[in-house]
């Protein structure tokens, strides 16, 4: 009983931290599953392929919820490999977890998919349809996102699969709001916004941007994060919401990043550096990671000129694009 998926790594429009309400997009790197189940098997074993020694409770949860649900209780292994570099504000945890419940659902023979109900048929919380205003600020969103339950062709939708990583993510303490933002991301693809206190779905939109990613040698985990300090920013997340649900994610992610740069104690410098030359950019999550965004489209970006200004800084610098498919089967 062997299965295979791959999720999406993502960058931070909205930290949740502050308020609950958060909103992150998918990003072209992958984290990678493999999961092998054995109904006689004594419990999950987990291997995380980059580092050995890394904690591998999260994926052996995520088998360990996903065949208790959807299965008969069966053990195993589950082996995962990634672009995402681990504690780096990439979203290394949601990828890793959708990646692995949705190979777990591959290795139990389930049928995976969005089902039949679109985003425009309600994923704000206004009680009208998305295709006529999402969240409270009107924004349309066209694509689907997979939460039909009803849907006989589809055994488990992509959100019930995200759900399920969350609450794993939760149960073994790698998360302080269940980022369920940035899983949605990761599985979804596009601009997600979510409620990360009801997990909720708010809303949904493709964006087609140019990244670049500037990663510091030095790692900061989530878990560890000074949340009263993030509390303290809450007016400018607040506004960050405002601008979100009316769709102006480019001068939401650029606020974000200063206020939490600021209260998680980051140097806001990359970010300076990067205004003049790009659509948005902002530290990703609790950081250390820096995330520029280009669109395009608009002759007036140029994340080359960019990469010159961060080029002297330690770490790596990364050449990526958004995604809009999110996590797969394989």
């Amino acid at each position: 009983m062997e299965g295979r998926a791959a999720a999406l790594g993502a960058g931070t429009v909205l930290n949740a931290l502050a308020t609950g309400t958060g909103a992150a997009f998918g990003i072209d790197v992958e984290t990678r599953a493999a999961v092998d189940l054995d109904p006689a098997a004594d419990g999950v074993a987990g291997e995380i392929a980059e580092d050995p020694d890394a904690d591998t409770d999260l994926i052996e949860r995520c088998v360990s919820l996903a065949t208790d649900r959807w299965g008969d209780g069966e053990g195993g292994t589950v082996r995962t490999d990634s672009d995402v570099p681990l504690a780096a504000g990439l979203k290394s945890s949601s990828a890793a977890a959708n990646a692995t419940v949705l190979a777990t659902c591959d290795a139990l023979g389930l049928v995976v998919g969005d089902g039949g109900r679109a985003s425009g048929d309600a994923v704000g919380d206004d009680g009208r349809a998305s295709g006529d205003a999402v969240g409270d600020g009107g924004r349309a969103s066209d694509d689907a996102v997979g939460d039909d339950p009803d849907d006989p062709a589809v055994d488990v939708t992509r959100l019930e699969a995200c759900r399920l990583g969350v609450r794993a993510a939760r149960e073994v303490g790698v998360t302080v709001t269940g980022a369920f933002d940035d899983a949605t991301a990761s599985m979804l693809g596009g601009v997600t916004v979510t409620d990360n206190d009801a997990d909720e779905l708010r809303a949904r939109e493709t964006v087609d941007w140019d990244v670049l990613v500037w990663t510091p040698p030095e790692r900061a985990y989530s878990a560890d994060a000074d949340v009263a300090r993030c509390e303290a920013v809450a007016p400018m997340a607040d506004l960050v919401t405002d601008l979100v649900l009316d769709g102006r994610y480019g001068e939401a992610m650029t606020v974000n990043g200063l206020a939490f740069s600021a209260a998680l104690g980051f140097d806001a410098d990359p970010a300076v550096e990067a205004m003049p030359h790009a659509t948005a950019v902002s530290l990703s999550g609790t950081g250390p990671s820096v995330v520029a965004v280009a669109d395009p489209a608009d002759p007036e970006t140029d994340l080359d000129a960019v990469a010159d200004a961060w080029a002297d800084r330690p770490g790596t610098l990364r050449r990526t694009t958004t995604r809009a498919d999110g996590a797969t089967v394989e």
